[in-house]
């Protein structure tokens, strides 16, 4: 097993591709951009680029350029001299020296402010700079990866990202699918997870039956495997399956709302010790909604699928969904050929 297999974990078509890409590209020190939704493992893409290359002995450095105030991520870069501005009691070296024969992961380049966007394109360039309150230039030699889950070439013609820095940067993209559209992923990652907790934590009582996997891999998983992650890591700590369930029924109510749906899990089983009071009798307004919509979508869905003659790849391409997110909507669905 190689690092890219023992770093990104997944058998689907789309992770295997990014593994494919991963090795190709750390033969090289092309910049690169990393993008995808929040949680989907960009830093992690990032981590078995740098293993898997031949600065692999050297520094990997992050910098999260949305984490750090705008008027310090300069001197967080590029490191300032004693007496620079007022409190530099010392030199400081910036990321960028710090990543000298390693790698630079800039986390979140999409936030970096704009007048410190033209520095940057400087550096890149020629891998000179001067920190702050400094007269001589430091060179360096380091591979700088970037990392974003903003469009950013939504950013460039907005005006809020330069076109030539995003040009410089983006020689190689290598876009990470969201969960969602990947859910073969899913039990193999319910796996590794829980197996990093299972060395961590004490009395491990919890069972991942098929019940439970069932209904993981039909959520749509809006944090991704950071939230997928967070998920094993309290069932294996607390057993308290239930909550867990509730919760994630609950947030996937609020992602039908303003994204693609998931599909829908089953509701939870009513505890018959309980008797039925009104609130039960009569079924909560998310819930009518919720029914609602995958009514409408099952109508769209089997009139474009006999549009099509069940050619389901076109049927995905003109529902703008995944052909994964496609045939489980089929199964949940229930939704068959007319004879």
């Amino acid at each position: 097993m190689d690092i890219c297999d023992r770093i990104l974990i997944g058998n689907s078509a789309a992770i295997q591709g990014v593994k494919e890409l991963t090795r190709h590209v750390a033969k090289s020190d092309l910049n690169v951009v990393i993008c995808g939704e929040s949680g989907v493992g960009k830093e992690l893409v990032a981590q078995a680029l740098h293993l898997s290359s031949n600065r692999r002995d050297g520094p990997f450095v992050k910098v999260n350029c949305a984490a750090i105030p705008k008027e310090l991520l300069e001197s967080e870069l590029f490191g300032y001299e004693r007496g620079a501005f007022t409190g530099a009691d010392k030199t400081k070296k910036g990321k960028f020296e710090l990543g000298h024969k390693g790698t630079v992961l800039l986390d979140e380049i999409g936030d970096m402010p704009l007048a410190l966007q033209s520095k940057m394109l400087q550096v890149l360039q020629d891998f000179q700079f001067s920190r702050l309150g400094a007269k001589k230039d430091v060179t360096v030699d380091c591979w700088v990866l970037a990392a974003s889950n903003q469009d950013l070439e939504q950013a460039v013609s907005s005006g809020r990202f330069r076109e030539d820095l995003y040009y410089r940067l983006n020689i190689i993209n290598i876009f990470i699918p969201p969960l969602r559209d990947r859910v073969e992923d899913i039990d193999p990652l319910i796996d590794f997870f829980a197996a990093q907790s299972a060395h961590k934590i004490e009395n491990v009582a919890f069972e991942f039956t098929d019940s439970v996997r069932d209904f993981l891999r039909q959520y749509s998983w809006p944090g991704n495997i950071r939230e997928l992650k967070n998920t094993v890591e309290r069932l294996m700590l607390l057993g308290d399956w239930q909550t867990v369930q509730r919760l994630l029924l609950a947030r996937e109510t609020k992602w039908v709302d303003g994204h693609e749906p998931g599909i829908q899990p089953a509701p939870l089983a009513p505890d018959p010790d309980k008797k039925e009071t009104r609130q039960q009798k009569f079924p909560p307004l998310k819930e009518v909604k919720k029914k609602a919509i995958l009514r409408a979508e099952g109508e769209l869905i089997s009139e474009v699928l006999t549009e099509t003659g069940w050619n389901r790849k076109r049927a995905a391409e003109i529902l703008q969904i995944s052909y994964k997110a496609l045939l489980y909507k089929i199964k949940q669905l229930n939704l068959r050929p007319e004879d």
